[in-house]
């Protein structure tokens, strides 16, 4: 009998889209916090929307800038795996 060789993979590097939308998130994060301190000092910036729309949206903007950057960011090539598990 023939024993399977031992396949050996290296340390896999962080995907570039994890990377990506980490950064987008936090950036976007900063930026929020940032437009409810000027909100906080002049609230007829957003009065004009219904309290349930303020609720959902200030959430939804880096949810969303977070999943445009994933979606942007190109794939990290792994070539120690074998062609059926890339």
């Amino acid at each position: 009998m023939h024993a399977d060789p031992q396949i050996s993979y290296s340390k896999p590097p962080i995907e570039t889209k994890v990377k990506a939308m980490g950064l987008v998130s936090y950036l976007a994060g900063v930026a929020g916090m940032a437009v409810l301190q000027a909100v906080a000092d002049d609230p007829s910036m957003i009065a004009f929307l219904p309290d349930w729309v303020e609720a959902i949206t200030l959430p939804l903007v880096p949810t969303a800038l977070a999943a445009a950057a994933g979606w942007k960011a190109k794939h990290t090539p792994r070539p120690d795996l074998p062609d059926a598990q890339r």
